[in-house]
């Protein structure tokens, strides 16, 4: 029999209703295992104060038949970068060392009308735009699956406390992969939804033009659909949101979809996939063939060369406007990240990026007319050292900063919904991740393909040894 900290939300949101288990039973099991296992991995930077308090009024609402929904009494990490009513938002930077925000950014508000209790904060890079997860106040968040590795960025503190059962689920954002590579590394499940799905506001300054979304980070692939069915829907002060309804994902979600045309792209432009990645990637075609739909391997049909040219670009356009409203960031923010602030662009650059993401908007509708879903590995390399700021080599080739996120950041440009789930692990035994992406608005289908693969091939039982504690040394 599983213990209690072992079973997805789905499962401890049947047990509090049924009064199996209450909020605060949960939320002392949780904060237990933050105690003990947490050091091993500096996943959590923050205990919420007032977290036994709400989960106290979870409990009442429910003992009085006013449960808010299956959400409600759910505990719950969130990234430090989404803002919480009276919980520190540092971004990872002395810059926001003691900032508290006064209300909730839309996300957070959506989950805590839901019931949702906040436990604390999940660690993250200095303004959220590495792919490791490292900074100068709270230090080095390593992979619970391996602790010399890294769990990636900018999720990585989310990922590694949902991996080592030190929360049921996570929240977080994703502008370049930032939840989808850091799911891949671990065992768990990440979706980047379609731009607007999630509403956003009242949180901080978004670096990447409108590319970043908020995300779920879960052990299965029906959390998720709970956990967007909170989350989604329009709201005025997000106009991006107002395309979208406010649609059941619960409700689709074991509707298995049949057929589907699948191009399966193994590399983009020559750069170089770990070895392990791609015979991964190719045992979840043979999967998917299994069940029935057809897939074809060929090359990505868009042009990401463009894109990706310049991608260092957008990030220092965003730090320097962070820049300009807080000019204390020169005195207290890491140097390298001022050095990126100051960099000096003209403002046709600025317009020849927008230009350019928005022929890439153009390709991936047209390229939808002929398939359902494009399928990638989630990342091109393994979790490397944490030592490192990125592998330089991949598969024997030269790699840059951005080299092992050659698979995700089109999909932030073009605005589609992306997911990334288990596939079979490396031969070292460490996660990697499959990403499927589908039509814009198509978030619904993407989930139910995601689910009829996890019912063929779940993952939920594979743990890391460290999550029990008896192999903590």
């Amino acid at each position: 029999m599983s213990e209690i900290w072992q079973n997805d939300i789905w499962a401890l949101s049947a047990m509090l209703a049924s009064s199996e288990t209450t909020a605060q039973d949960l939320l002392t099991q949780y904060r237990s295992r933050i105690n003990d296992l947490n050091g091993a991995v500096n996943a959590v930077v923050y205990l919420n104060p007032q977290a036994l308090d709400e989960a106290k009024e979870s409990d009442l609402r429910r003992a009085q038949g006013r449960a808010l929904g299956p959400l409600d009494g759910i505990p719950m990490l969130i990234k430090d970068n989404l803002n919480a009513t009276g919980m520190p938002t540092t971004w990872g930077s002395p810059l926001f060392a003691d900032y508290i925000p006064e209300s909730d950014e839309i996300p957070i508000e959506r989950l805590r009308q839901a019931g949702v209790v906040f436990m604390g904060k999940t660690n993250v890079p200095e303004f959220t735009v590495e792919g490791v997860t490292e900074n100068p106040i709270f230090g080095v968040t390593r992979n619970p699956w391996d602790t010399t590795k890294i769990p990636g960025g900018s999720s990585g503190g989310s990922v590694a406390a949902v991996a080592l059962g030190l929360s049921p689920c996570s929240v977080g954002t994703d502008g370049g992969g930032s939840v989808r590579r850091p799911a891949s590394y671990t065992n768990l499940v990440g979706m980047k939804t379609s731009i607007g799905r999630v509403p956003r506001g009242n949180g901080l300054p978004q670096l990447l033009l409108d590319m970043e979304t908020v995300g779920p980070i879960t052990r299965s692939v029906r959390d998720q659909a709970m956990l967007l069915d909170a989350l989604s829907g329009p709201d005025r002060r997000d106009h991006r949101s107002m395309r979208f309804g406010a649609p059941s994902f619960c409700a689709t979600l074991d509707e298995a979809p049949k057929n589907l045309r699948i191009l399966a792209v193994e590399i983009i432009d020559n750069a170089p996939v770990d070895p392990e990645i791609t015979r991964s990637f190719r045992a979840m075609t043979d999967t998917l063939a299994s069940l029935g739909h057809d897939v074809s391997f060929g090359p990505l049909p868009v042009d990401v060369r463009p894109l990706y040219e310049r991608w260092t670009t957008i990030a220092d356009i965003g730090l320097a406007l962070l820049l300009q409203r807080n000019p204390d960031m020169a005195k207290t923010a890491s140097p390298k990240y001022v050095d990126w602030a100051h960099k000096s662009y003209h403002a046709p650059h600025l317009l020849e990026i927008i230009e350019i993401i928005d022929t890439l908007r153009n390709q991936a509708a047209m390229a939808f007319d002929s398939v359902d879903i494009i399928m990638t590995p989630s990342s091109a390399a393994m979790p490397w050292s944490t030592e490192m700021p990125f592998p330089t080599h991949i598969n024997g080739g030269p790699s840059g900063p951005r080299g092992s996120a050659v698979f995700s950041g089109w999909v932030n440009a073009i605005g589609h919904p992306a997911i990334s789930i288990p596939g079979q692990h490396g031969v070292s035994g460490m996660p990697i991740g499959v990403q499927f992406t589908s039509d814009f608005g198509q978030d619904a289908m993407l989930l139910s393909l995601a689910q009829q693969i996890e019912q063929s091939t779940p993952w939920q039982t594979n743990w890391p040894s460290l999550a029990h504690k008896e192999n903590l040394v």
